[in-house]
């Protein structure tokens, strides 16, 4: 909360892949969406901001971990993010490419 505004693009990345990575159950990700909606749409906002200076990598770590999370208002930012990847995929890694198009399907 108290230093998102000075996020970068590998502080967003990482902030989304270790939400995602936090494993709640259903019940717990409600009470936790419901807790800290504000600052998770904070942090949304700022990944639109950051999106084209997102390397490959921070692309897939962020898409992985918002998929996991399952964040819906986070579904437009999700476009941003596919569409900053697409003409990019060559610059994947084979891990990368699977776990980004994972967290598409």
């Amino acid at each position: 909360k108290r230093h998102g505004s000075s996020f970068d693009a590998i502080n967003v990345a990482t902030a989304w892949s270790r939400m995602g990575k936090a494993r709640a159950t259903g019940r717990e990700r409600a009470g936790f969406f419901r807790q800290e909606k504000g600052t998770l749409l904070q942090l949304v906002q700022h990944t639109e901001r950051v999106v084209p200076r997102l390397s490959v990598h921070e692309i897939t770590n962020t898409c992985h971990g918002m998929a996991r999370l399952r964040f819906e208002p986070a579904a437009a930012t999700m476009r941003l993010l596919g569409e900053e990847a697409t003409p990019r995929l060559g610059e994947f890694n084979a891990q990368g490419l699977a776990n980004t198009a994972w967290a598409f399907a």
